[in-house]
């Protein structure tokens, strides 16, 4: 298992080389963005993008605020956007594109801790992937956690999910399907819930909503909350929440050496 082809990128950095890859699942050629370190590879790092097609597309510089010269970080575009093929079924089968991702990595760089980082819809992405991938732990940045609730919340994206998903009522199995918390126990990996009071895009309360649940089945968890924070958050603000990610890394890593 390996990548099918490897295009290097014009991102210079001075410790990790950066390369658009192809990879095969379920037949299609699917397209993602890879920073490895000259270094030995000690950290993996998988960033789940929010959005679809080109609005939240990967950043290099997103993904770098998340590497150390030991650090790969990786991140699936999922099918039907920028170049991969298929189309984007907004958590359904483009779960593959997380999981074979990984897969491939965690064959090359075996023994290796996995961290998985899902931003915005990439929240929901990883709370349904990152169990299955036996990551080390997983953060949800500002993230989805329920797409029931995302309908009922942003009026504005129903017409999205009714194309992409289904009406909650008439495809009702469809959102069962893609509900990301009834398999989380207290068997599963560890979760860092970040998120920003003031989001108006991804609302607080799907955050509340995660904790509850990783509450109430005896779930290790953490939280961030910024008060006074959006979406994004303003750059001091999240300087400070990238070291306390990082420190959280190293914590899920050191229990588990």
């Amino acid at each position: 298992m390996d990548f099918f082809s490897r295009k290097r990128m014009p991102v210079f950095l001075l410790d990790h080389v950066t390369e658009e890859v192809i990879y095969i699942v379920d037949r299609l050629k699917v397209r993602g963005l890879l920073m490895t370190p000259h270094k030995n590879v000690e950290r993996i790092v998988v960033y789940l993008r929010g959005g679809k097609g080109q609005v939240g597309r990967v950043r290099p510089a997103r993904m770098s605020q998340f590497k150390n010269k030991n650090t790969l970080v990786f991140a699936p575009y999922y099918r039907g956007s920028n170049g991969s093929e298929g189309r984007d079924h907004f958590c359904g089968d483009d779960l593959n594109d997380v999981i074979v991702g990984i897969n491939i990595l965690k064959e090359k760089y075996p023994q290796i801790p996995v961290h998985i980082i899902g931003f915005s819809r990439g929240g929901i992405q990883g709370l349904l992937t990152y169990q299955t991938v036996k990551a080390t732990s997983y953060i949800i940045w500002g993230g989805v956690t329920d797409l029931l609730m995302m309908y009922e919340e942003r009026i504005d994206l129903r017409g999205m999910l009714k194309r992409m998903v289904g009406h909650p009522k008439k495809q009702y199995e469809e959102y069962e399907r893609r509900n990301a918390l009834k398999n989380i126990n207290q068997d599963s990996p560890p979760i860092l819930i970040v998120h920003g009071d003031k989001d108006k895009q991804v609302n607080i309360n799907m955050a509340y909503h995660l904790e509850e649940h990783l509450k109430e089945h005896n779930v290790e968890y953490s939280t961030i909350y910024e008060q006074g924070e959006g979406h994004v958050f303003r750059p001091e603000k999240e300087k400070q929440t990238l070291i306390q990610i990082h420190n959280w890394m190293d914590k899920c890593e050191n229990k588990n050496p």
